[in-house]
Order: C-alpha cells, then sequence, then structure tokens
C-alpha cells in the first residue's frame, strides 16, 4: 500500500513559475549556480545553493542556510510566492521531444521510506545527507521533490488523463527544451485512494532527498514534545511517476590516470576479460558492451568471461562489470564513491563531453555504457540490495522550486 498525502503546497504566481524554477540542486556545480544567480536574481538556486548566492569569503555552512531561509521569506514577502489554502496534489508532465512522462506530485510517508515500502537502489553519503538535512530544518521546507516510480496502472493513468483535460496552473518550456506544465488535481482523494493499490513505489532519484528528509524528521521529532506522527515533517514531498513513461540514459565514467601503465599494458590487461574490437563507436549497441576512449580513439569491448554460475542481477550489470573487471583490478578504484581519480558523466552530456575531457586532458580514459533499465531497477530494489554509485541519469529533470512543502 502505497500512502499518499495532499498538501498545502508553497508556490510561485504562475506568471513567475518560469523565472522562480530551477534545475535540483545536486546536478549543478557552485560556479554554474553562481552564473545562473547573477543573470536571474529571482531564480530558486537562491534558496537551494545559497552558497552561490552569498559573498565568496563566507564559509560558514549555517551562514549558508540563514541566506537560504532569508532568500525563501523574500520570495514570499515580494509576493512571489504563495501557499495554498487547501490541500491539493498535483499532476506534472514533462515533454522532451518524443519522451512525454505525467505523474503525481503529492507527499509519501518517510514512515514507508524507512520500513522499506518506499524501496532504494543506492547508498548515501552521510555528510551529504546531513548538510540537505540541516539546509531542510533551517529553512523549514523541503524545497524539491524526490523522483519515485511505480509499476502503472489503468486507474491512476485514467485520473490523470482526467485532470490534464483542465486548464495548467503552469505551463512553459526551458532553456534545454523541456516543457514543464502542472495541474492542480480538482479531487484529491481519487488519487489517495488509487495509490492505495500501488504496492510499493521505487525512489528512481533523490537518495539523499529521501534520506535527508528522514534525519530532519527524527531531529523535529526528538525536539516536539506534542509530537503525533501527524505533522507534516513525517512526509517527505515527491513527485511519482508511471515506471513505462521514464527513460534512463546512461551514466559514463572518466578516470585521471591509467595508474601507471601505457596504453598498450593497460589494452594487454582488459584483453584478459573482453574482446577489444576497433569499431570506432561511442555508444555501446547493447549490454555486455562498453565503449572506450583511449589515445583518441573508440574502442568496443565485449565482456567475455564465462561465470562458474549465473550471475546476479548486480553482477550482470554493465555498471557492475566495468568496476569489477576493469575500475577495481587494473585502476586500483575499489569504492568509486570516494576514489578521486574516478569522474561520472550523465549521458544526457553525450559521448562528446568524454572526448572533451580526455582530449584536454583532464581524464586519461574514458567508458560509455549501455543504459541500466527500470526493469534493473525494480528487481535490485525488490530484492532490497544497492546498485554500483550513479548507476542511472534520468531525463528530463524535476524542476525545483515549482512546489515547496513547508514542515
Amino acid at each position: 500500500m502505497a500512502v499518499i498525502k495532499p498538501f498545502r503546497a508553497l508556490r510561485p504566481v504562475p506568471e513567475m513559475a518560469k523565472q522562480v524554477a530551477c534545475m535540483p540542486y545536486d546536478v549543478v556545480s557552485e560556479a554554474e549556480a553562481r552564473e545562473f544567480i547573477s543573470h536571474n536574481p529571482q531564480t530558486f538556486l537562491r534558496v537551494t545553493r545559497p552558497e552561490a548566492a552569498v559573498a565568496e569569503s563566507v564559509e560558514n555552512d549555517t551562514d549558508f542556510n540563514i541566506a537560504a531561509r532569508q532568500s525563501l521569506d523574500d520570495l514570499v514577502a515580494k509576493g512571489i510566492f504563495t501557499t495554498e489554502v487547501e490541500d491539493s496534489v498535483y499532476i506534472y508532465r514533462l515533454q522532451a521531444g518524443e519522451q512525454v512522462q505525467t505523474g503525481v506530485v503529492a507527499c509519501c510517508s518517510i514512515d514507508e521510506y524507512e520500513t522499506g515500502l518506499i524501496k532504494r537502489h543506492e547508498k548515501t553519503r552521510p555528510d551529504k545527507v546531513k548538510d540537505r538535512a540541516d539546509h531542510m530544518v533551517a529553512v523549514g521546507a523541503q524545497t524539491g521533490l524526490i523522483f519515485l516510480a511505480y509499476r502503472g496502472t489503468t486507474e491512476l493513468r485514467v485520473l490523470i488523463e482526467d485532470e490534464i483535460k483542465h486548464p495548467p496552473l503552469y505551463d512553459f518550456p526551458c532553456a534545454s527544451g523541456v516543457r514543464h506544465t502542472v495541474w492542480k488535481a480538482i479531487e484529491t482523494q481519487k488519487f489517495v485512494d488509487a495509490f492505495a493499490e500501488v504496492p510499493v513505489l521505487y525512489i528512481a532519484d533523490g537518495h539523499h532527498r529521501a534520506e535527508s528528509a528522514a534525519r530532519a524528521r527524527s531531529e523535529l521529532r526528538d525536539t516536539n514534545p506534542g509530537h503525533t506522527g501527524f505533522e507534516d515533517y513525517n512526509y517527505v514531498i515527491a513527485g511519482i511517476f508511471p515506471a513505462e513513461d521514464l527513460k534512463i540514459l546512461a551514466y559514463n565514467r572518466v578516470v585521471t590516470d591509467l595508474a601507471g601503465l601505457s596504453q598498450d599494458a593497460l589494452l594487454e590487461r582488459i584483453r584478459q576479460s573482453f574482446i577489444i574490437s576497433d569499431l570506432n563507436e561511442s555508444v555501446p549497441r547493447k549490454p555486455g558492451e562498453i565503449c572506450m576512449y583511449l589515445g583518441g580513439k573508440w574502442r568496443t569491448l565485449e565482456f567475455a568471461v564465462d561465470f562458474i554460475r549465473a550471475p546476479d542481477v548486480i553482477e550482470g550489470l554493465d555498471v557492475s562489470i566495468l568496476q569489477d573487471y576493469i575500475l577495481s583490478p587494473i585502476f586500483g578504484i575499489g569504492d568509486p564513491r570516494t576514489d578521486e581519480r574516478i569522474g561520472f558523466v550523465g549521458g544526457i552530456r553525450g559521448t562528446g563531453e568524454l572526448i572533451r575531457l580526455v582530449d584536454s586532458g583532464q581524464a586519461a580514459v574514458a567508458f560509455s555504457l549501455f543504459p541500466t533499465t527500470m526493469n534493473d531497477l525494480f528487481a535490485v530494489s525488490d530484492i532490497d540490495e544497492i546498485m554500483p554509485p550513479k548507476s542511472t541519469w534520468f531525463e528530463p529533470k524535476l524542476k525545483d522550486g515549482l512546489l515547496v512543502h513547508t514542515i
């Protein structure tokens, strides 16, 4: 049973939605955020990335969070943001060319997250969780959506199709060409009842936001002697989308050095587990293939190890094969979460970014991967296991700043 809860959204007035809306806080660097803020002082990045909105000399995290709260208060004081008078749920559609995904925005139970009814497939870093939890508590709000997937149902699809017949609350294209359209649902109970028939939800993206919301809930609960379990901090805002609508792109890798090997020696080591072909292809054609850019040339690596037993779902992922047979044994990268020699490049940037990084000398070698599938994600999550880091890149991305959940 999936519990969803309507909420009183803090949101921009329609005429300011496009100007306020911004990319998720964790897909933009501080330098990029400063650039966005300098061109658009109303961007919600002032709230989600406050370190980019204050003087560069400020180094105290508490000051950053105070600045974030002040920025949000300023948006309200100027009439740019308003709070709904009643609890609501929303329909959120993203369209990028032929890719269209339409889901529901509501609050989900942190209890269900902690008991595993909202399933995860990635580990989180405690330092990042603490930073975002501190931000939530200081700002008094969850400022961005976690991205959940579910196995679609006919009932929910019909409900969504009925709602999008009405005029939207927001409808605008962003600079990347993605069109964002949001409707306020008229009857919320129908959605609550329909999701009660969905057995489980899956985190597609936003593991750190979810874990941070749970940590913030714990802190607020511990300081609230009248805690009942129904307070807003017991829920986390989410965009919940049917899996059949979603598109996963590859999450590619670059490595800064060759671990002391020559190019020829590296190729010889790789041949112990892969057949190497000079096909000059930059994108794998199928699972089990990895394209490698080295020395100004693309090569295709086809996995050629005969398992003694059938690999489990995690061992069979291309990201696992790359890690287990190349990155760890050859490059000595045992933990890609913490090793500074490895970098991750989202598939939306294309393989041109891999070429640029290697040709410029910022990386020594790049690996282009076949995308993980939703079935892979479900299979790993259903057995309560964890994928290697940076296994999935979902596109298009939900915007921050359109719907805020105050806690």
